[in-house]
């Protein structure tokens, strides 16, 4: 069973994600209109910066981004100063791809990004783009089908949920979403500076958006302003799912108690995660990764070989390498230091293991390698922030 939950705790709106009664994720945000994230802006070169071969944009009057020119060979002007280059006061259509983490400015692309239940406009390229999760023969039908489409000049990215849907569905938010793109570039000449063009759907909307079909069972809350806006997404894109959407009315216990969500939002920053076995993770984020540190702890097999006890802790702390890294969305470089081990079969038994893991995770995650000192390197998209750093513990205690 699959259930979204999204709620009021304390200060802040969180929406988790349960598998079985497991959580799965979690996501922070607020009510409030300061999100930025996957917004389309019309903004303003403040400076460019060719030995580092970037721009830093302003969207908004106390919000710069960080823009590069590599990545962005081609902007889409809105009003434009130079003949050539990108200068000063160039007037430019971004949207904001990753958020501000840290001491670093949110990141701003040239590359619009318009994503849908089945397939996403981008314009970096013409391309046709699908997700490896397709088979062989689905992922030929399915380029067939949109090489059939008109002449565009965007390219499309083929989402799983694709694999589900009637040609009828995928025509339909493809005329949806080539409609848009095609308005929102006529009608961005005429804005102002500054001027949001494009706003991306709340961080819940978009978690309902991107399940897989066919897993969710339940979307449930309890708070008016959020059921009306899902209701009428699903009404608009996703009907079928209309009947799982749940508003939670009693008062005892509250939708937050009846989920146990503040012990498991406690515990998904605490920095020790224990086992089944009694073994136990570490996991310690600094600012140019995050370490995860794998221990026998209390562990009591009676294997009196000791590779193979060392061997099923690490099988069992792969499986929950692979939850905390998506349950607290840690990002960047991540590395591990799992229990030695002595033979080269195990070594490539736990690195198996641990990539069939990570391949849950929706977002692109890669599994490295082993280093010579067996530590294993992984690498996850950055787009949000970490958990620890959309919500403390404080927050969660405040007063509603």
């Amino acid at each position: 069973m699959s259930n979204i939950v999204i709620t009021q705790m304390g200060s802040r709106l969180v929406a988790a994600g349960y598998q079985d009664g497991k959580p799965q994720w979690f996501e922070c945000g607020s009510k409030d209109s300061s999100r930025i994230l996957g917004n389309i802006y019309v903004g303003k070169v403040m400076t460019v910066v060719k030995n580092i071969q970037a721009a830093f944009v302003q969207i908004q009057d106390n919000i710069t981004c960080y823009y590069s020119l590599k990545d962005n060979p081609e902007p889409v002007f809105v009003k434009r100063i130079g003949k050539t280059e990108l200068v000063q006061g160039d007037e430019i259509l971004v949207q904001v791809s990753k958020e501000a983490l840290k001491t670093k400015d949110p990141v701003a692309t040239s590359n619009l990004n318009l994503p849908g239940r089945y397939m996403a406009i981008t314009t970096k390229d013409q391309s046709i783009g699908l997700s490896n999760k397709f088979s062989k023969k689905k992922r030929e039908e399915l380029k067939a089908f949109f090489c059939t489409l008109p002449e565009r000049n965007f390219g499309i990215v083929v989402r799983t949920n694709a694999g589900n849907a009637t040609s009828e569905e995928l025509l339909t938010e493809y005329q949806r979403l080539s409609a848009l793109y095609k308005k929102l570039v006529e009608t961005s000449i005429y804005r102002t500076v500054y001027s949001k063009v494009y706003t991306a759907e709340d961080f819940y909307i978009q978690q309902i958006r991107n399940a897989y079909e066919g897993t969710l069972d339940k979307i449930i809350t309890d708070d008016p302003q959020v059921y009306k806006e899902i209701k009428s997404y699903l009404e608009d894109y996703q009907p079928e799912d209309l009947k799982k959407l749940v508003f939670y009315e009693d008062s005892t216990p509250p939708l937050c108690a009846l989920y146990n969500l503040r012990r498991d939002f406690e515990r998904a920053l605490q920095k020790n995660v224990w086992l089944k076995s009694g073994a136990y993770l570490v996991i310690e984020p600094t600012e140019a990764c995050t370490v995860i540190d794998v221990n026998t702890g209390k562990y009591d097999g009676k294997s009196k070989d000791e590779e193979k006890t060392f061997l099923k802790i690490n099988l069992e702390a792969a499986q929950e390498v692979a939850n905390q890294i998506r349950l607290r969305n840690l990002s960047g470089i991540i590395l591990v230091d799992f229990i030695d081990l002595s033979k080269e079969e195990h070594r490539k038994t736990l690195l198996s293991q641990l990539q069939s893991f990570l391949k849950a995770d929706p977002i692109p995650t890669h599994l490295v390698d082993m280093t010579g000192l067996q530590l294993v390197e992984i690498t996850r998209k950055k787009v949000k922030k970490p958990l620890h750093e959309q919500i403390t513990l404080s927050e969660m205690k405040s007063p509603k």
